[in-house]
């Protein structure tokens, strides 16, 4: 794959020390923890390897290693794959939806200033409310199990709050004798009823970690600390309609794998949206979903850029992939199987895993004869300052 002609490090390298200058002060240890790993990513600082060909001996020229932070996009080849190749164990022989559930602007601060309980309290209001509705005798009246992936940012990088879930089409029935499909291919659950129970579950969980003094209402989010306030903006929420979105479903397992691929182990933005740098400004395409989905170019002075890409990033040790229902650690050995065996019985047979994509490939293939690229020396950042200094004497 080509480099990108602009990646984050640049505008980092660049712009980082006026970005400092003005917002150190704010960021937390782990933002600016960050904020170093991206910048030395790939550089002599983190040390470095060279490859060679398992097949041909074919030796490739010396590579600086990455930082494999999770919070740099560019290192996120390999985590992506990993992951992808440990999912295509729980796919079913059945179609997918993918469902967004999002949280209201007006209550972004509380998810500045107290991120974690913030981004549980979310998780469980949408793992909830699935779970429940889909158990639901009057709807699908089914055990489900889905994936969950917390999103922070919209396309122009401003905060965004939201949870995109995964849900296989059907479930299993309350006695686990037969596997209940949904009543129509391209409807899952009614979303009003979706939308007024999350409302409610997050609402009444916001207010209970209020009650407990469990928000940081300091910095941007001043205006909470007057309980008045609060339940002032508490009590205009609950009377709005809160944006419960389900897309079309994919079609079938392998667009779930390809999905999965691409939009899961992402940070923010893909290097491939930005368009140009030219020293102050950086500029990018995104969709405004407000406005009928226009596509815009936006133009972002670096440090204000660098300021809404740092913002997103996840808490220390934060799980930002979730599995509930079938799926969850507690159920799924035995869920999985047994959902596989119903489906069967119906004519869909156990998929192959055999020839998915990606599984067991080498990141990277030999120029010369096509054969796999291993590591086959390393070297620490000491190491290669002497290599330089050889070198260049």
């Amino acid at each position: 794959m080509m480099r990108p002609a602009i990646e984050v490090a640049d505008i980092v390298r660049a712009k980082g020390r006026q970005f400092l200058e003005r917002f150190k002060a704010i960021f937390s240890f782990q933002q600016r923890k960050a904020f170093r790993a991206v910048e030395r990513c790939r550089t002599r600082a983190l040390g470095g390897h060279k490859d060679k060909c398992a097949d041909c001996q074919f030796e490739a020229p010396l590579s600086y290693n990455s930082c494999r932070s999770r919070c740099c996009p560019k290192c996120q080849a390999q985590a992506r794959r990993r992951w992808v190749e440990a999912q295509q164990r729980d796919l079913l022989n059945t179609n997918y939806f993918h469902v967004v559930f999002t949280v209201p602007h007006q209550l972004n601060p509380l998810a500045l200033t107290t991120p974690r309980r913030f981004f549980d309290l979310l998780f469980e209001a949408t793992s909830q409310t699935l779970i429940e509705v889909a158990a639901d005798p009057k709807r699908l009246g089914a055990e489900i199990g889905f994936l969950a992936i917390r999103h922070t940012w919209s396309q122009n990088l401003m905060p965004h709050y939201h949870i995109h879930c995964v849900v296989p089409a059907g479930g299993l029935s309350t006695d686990h004798r037969r596997w209940i499909h949904t009543s129509h291919p391209l409807f899952l659950l009614p979303i009003p009823v979706l939308r007024t129970l999350f409302r409610k579950k997050f609402l009444d969980g916001i207010r209970r970690l209020y009650g407990k003094g469990l928000l940081d209402c300091r910095g941007p989010a001043t205006d909470f600390s007057d309980p008045a306030w609060f339940e002032q903006v508490a009590a205009e929420l609950s009377k709005k309609k809160w944006f419960v979105y389900a897309k079309p479903p994919f079609g079938g397992p392998p667009h779930v794998l390809r999905y999965l691929g691409r939009y899961t182990h992402r940070m923010a933005i893909s290097y491939h949206r930005l368009t140009s740098l030219d020293g102050e400004k950086i500029s990018f395409p995104w969709r405004d979903y407000a406005h009928g989905n226009k596509q815009r170019l936006m133009t972002l002075d670096a440090v204000e850029f660098l300021r809404r890409f740092f913002l997103h990033l996840l808490p220390l040790r934060f799980v930002r992939i979730r599995r509930y229902g079938l799926l969850s650690n507690r159920f799924r050995a035995n869920s999985m199987p047994l959902a596989r065996r119903l489906l069967t019985l119906e004519g869909r047979a156990p998929l192959s895993t055999a020839n998915t994509a990606a599984h067991d490939a080498p990141l990277w293939h030999c120029p010369r004869c096509g054969g796999p690229m291993r590591v086959a020396s390393r070297f620490t950042a000491t190491e290669l300052a002497f290599i330089r200094e050889l070198d260049s004497s």
